[in-house]
């Protein structure tokens, strides 16, 4: 027999237009509503790692000095729209 993940409650207040969404998602996909939310907390979960990671490596580099001046950023993305747009600063 398979073993059981432990579980707990979690309640939250959420704006009623939130709420029926989440009904009329959970009607469409034929799934319950504690299903659409564990799977909306856990895509969040996992996005909200990423973008810690992310900040993490990014602070490193930035410890590091590997940084790109502000100054050339903006002049390559003003370049986006023109007949010859600029390398990406480095």
């Amino acid at each position: 027999m398979a073993a059981t993940a432990k579980t707990r409650s979690v309640t939250a207040h959420v704006p009623i237009e939130m709420a029926e969404r989440v009904d009329e998602i959970a009607q469409r996909l034929n799934r319950s509503k504690s299903c659409i939310v564990k799977l909306a907390l856990s895509a969040w979960i996992d996005q909200e790692e990423e973008r810690s990671r992310l900040t993490r490596e990014a602070l490193v580099d930035v410890d590091a000095g590997r940084v790109i001046d502000n100054q050339a950023v903006k002049a390559w993305a003003d370049s986006l729209g023109t007949d010859s747009p600029s390398l990406v600063p480095r």
